[in-house]
């Protein structure tokens, strides 16, 4: 099966910008936290992405797996040739803060490859996207409606990825929320192959696109992560020249496997 990624590309990108203005009219509300099985938190945005989203993927005749939307058994998963990897709103937890730092993460996956990815933040109206055979740009959003704008029009105003940059200090960027041990460890051992390190941190999917885009050299992930917490990360990333390796294969990461959790990983 042949799919021109462009149309769908475009489609992940509309999505994204519909979650985004869902996201933000409870961002700017008072809203409640609710805690999902696992003790997460879970707002009335996160809700309102996930039908945003899934609604106008709808048109594409794909999958959807979601973090929001109900758990699909392996036995089915197995038989998908292409799905949509989906989390509304990746970074809940900057979200209650109201720190800015989360986005919605929309990737398209075709047999365990994630070979398109969009990365939206709401806040500051920046968007991430990739596809294999087009290139991984950054862009501001000035119309989040994309009134009369099609793809060609988007990518006439964005920046290809990888940016310039010149003599820059060794650079690593960690989680805000999840600095293990393990990674501080990581970052001693990178100060000593270095010299001195800038150290940046955020929260989100945004770490993967601060390496895409060049800002940071290293993002170390030793702690827990779901699929579609790094699907679309990972498209934007690789399509930019950059690798996200299994820290137990030493392989790219793969996705739709029958647990649904990452290994350890490195982003470089």
């Amino acid at each position: 099966m042949n799919i021109d990624l462009k149309d769908y590309l475009f489609a992940a990108i509309k999505s994204s910008l519909l979650a985004g203005e869902e996201i933000l009219k409870v961002y700017n509300s008072d809203f409640a936290v609710e805690q999902k099985e696992d003790k997460s938190p879970l707002t009335l945005a996160d809700k309102n992405a996930h039908k945003a989203i899934c609604e106008n993927l709808q048109i594409t005749n794909f999958p959807v797996l979601s973090e929001e939307g109900k758990s699909i058994d392996y036995s089915e998963r197995f038989e998908w040739e292409y799905f949509w990897m989906v989390d509304p709103l990746d970074g809940t937890k900057e979200f209650v803060k109201r720190n800015g730092e989360f986005t919605v993460n929309i990737a398209l996956i075709h047999k365990q490859r994630s070979i398109l990815g969009v990365i939206y933040v709401p806040v500051t109206k920046v968007i991430y996207f990739a596809a294999e055979g087009v290139g991984a740009f950054k862009s501001e959003i000035i119309n989040p409606r994309l009134n009369n704008t099609g793809l060609q029009e988007l990518l006439k105003s964005s920046i290809k990825l990888p940016l310039t940059t010149i003599n820059k200090k060794f650079t690593v960027v960690a989680s805000r929320s999840h600095l293990s041990e393990e990674t501080e460890m990581f970052i001693d051992g990178l100060k000593r192959v270095h010299g001195e390190v800038n150290f940046l941190s955020s929260g989100s999917s945004i770490k993967l696109c601060l390496v895409a885009e060049g800002s940071a050299n290293v993002y170390p992930r030793f702690a827990p992560t779901m699929e579609w917490d790094t699907a679309a990360g990972q498209a934007i990333c690789e399509i930019s020249g950059k690798q996200v390796v299994d820290y137990s294969t030493n392989k790219s990461v793969v996705y739709n496997k029958p647990s649904l959790l990452n290994n350890w990983f490195t982003v470089q």
